[in-house]
């Protein structure tokens, strides 16, 4: 007995909200930022313009991106609590989980915890945005009985992240590589995680929590995850020897699916995924580690002749971040050092103008009235 018009599964089409943040045309292979293409971004931008762009609504003044750039400097620091806490977390956590975890633990801490807000939640906004880069880093360091890199104030936030992970300050390509990156997924409108942290900041909770909310649906396999597994079949190319449209095959006649290609929106090419192919091949090539863009690229040439299918932001990203020196389980909480920017700058928006979000459901069960039996008639 349907109760409302049915809905498709997973709510694939359903107009949810309106929204002035990210432009998506899926049939054109249009990513925009408050109007502005991603490859503008991509080719002109910094992360740091693009995390202004996202919260104010605009492109900043010279003046005013130098603020942001100290402002984020500024809140490049953790309580000490944390980073107790983060040595007492068993060695085999994996970091997404110790990444949730301490961003909500980062709320005792924050001066402006109980203030919800635009000014409060700016604030808030640019110190998770240093925070959660510094805790992925500081995570990585404590698990491997490395210690932790303290920031240094005069980089930039990418330069800054592979100094605090590797202890060493990066090369302008990887800095430029990581930027673009950063920029890249900073955000896309209504995906599962930025929709969790609208649903959260929409009971009026607290940013917080909102992000929190995020981390935990982008933890999520079919959400963040599928570069990880791009990774891990490039690394089985390469330790078997095996050709790798040779292996692709295989995995097709096993019915198994090829992760990094295809996508709910776009039905051409992710946008993304142009400026990352560019991005691992050029850092492949710089770095003396060219084949995984040379497995990449023959997958994609094959996949995409074969099965119709084109490469979406993940099948790059896996060979761009192990090519920086990335960790495979850092692939996702790296895509949340860069979704910050988006998921904040949504809470906002739904705070500026909010309701509780409250849909319904098909119901599809037992006919009403089904009435109770008593037990000894059962």
């Amino acid at each position: 007995m349907s109760t409302t018009t049915h809905a498709p599964r997973g709510l694939e089409g359903v107009v949810a909200t309106t929204s002035k943040i990210c432009y998506i045309d899926g049939e054109r292979g249009v990513l925009a930022y408050r109007g502005i293409d991603i490859h503008e971004l991509a080719d002109n931008s910094t992360f740091e313009e693009t995390c202004y762009l996202l919260w104010f609504g605009r492109l900043p003044s010279r003046a005013e991106l130098r603020n942001l750039h100290e402002r984020l400097a500024e809140e490049r620091k953790l309580d000490g609590s944390i980073y107790h806490r983060l040595q007492l977390v068993p060695k085999h956590a994996l970091p997404m989980d110790v990444l949730r975890t301490m961003v909500s633990t980062l709320s005792f801490f924050d001066p402006e915890e109980k203030s919800n807000d635009r000014e409060a939640n700016l604030h808030k906004s640019i110190r998770l945005t240093s925070q959660i880069a510094m805790i992925v880093a500081a995570y990585d360091r404590i698990r491997k009985g490395l210690e932790v890199v303290e920031p240094d104030r005069s980089l930039s936030h990418a330069a800054n992240f592979l100094l605090m992970l590797t202890g060493k300050h990066p090369s302008q390509t990887a800095e430029r590589a990581l930027d673009i990156a950063l920029i890249l997924h900073a955000d896309h409108e209504l995906n599962a995680s930025t929709f969790a942290a609208r649903v959260t900041a929409a009971t009026l909770s607290d940013m917080h929590s909102a992000i929190t909310s995020a981390i935990g649906a982008l933890k999520g396999p079919l959400h963040g995850g599928a570069n990880e597994a791009v990774f891990h079949i490039l690394e089985a190319i390469d330790a078997s020897g095996a050709d790798p449209v040779d292996y692709v095959k295989g995995m097709l006649a096993q019915k198994k699916k090829i992760p990094g290609f295809g996508h709910r929106v776009y039905h051409t090419e992710d946008p993304r995924a142009t400026h990352l192919r560019v991005m691992s091949r050029d850092l492949g090539n710089s770095s003396g580690q060219a084949k995984w863009f040379e497995y990449s690229r023959r997958i994609e040439e094959f996949v995409k002749n074969d099965k119709k299918l084109n490469a979406n932001v993940d099948f790059y990203s896996a060979s761009t971040y192990h090519t920086l020196g990335i960790d495979v389980d850092l692939f996702t909480p790296i895509f949340a050092v860069s979704r910050i920017s988006g998921w904040t700058a949504h809470v906002m928006e739904q705070l500026e103008d909010n309701r509780l979000i409250r849909p319904r459901a098909d119901y599809i069960g037992p006919e009403y009235p089904n009435h109770y039996v008593p037990m000894d008639q059962r």
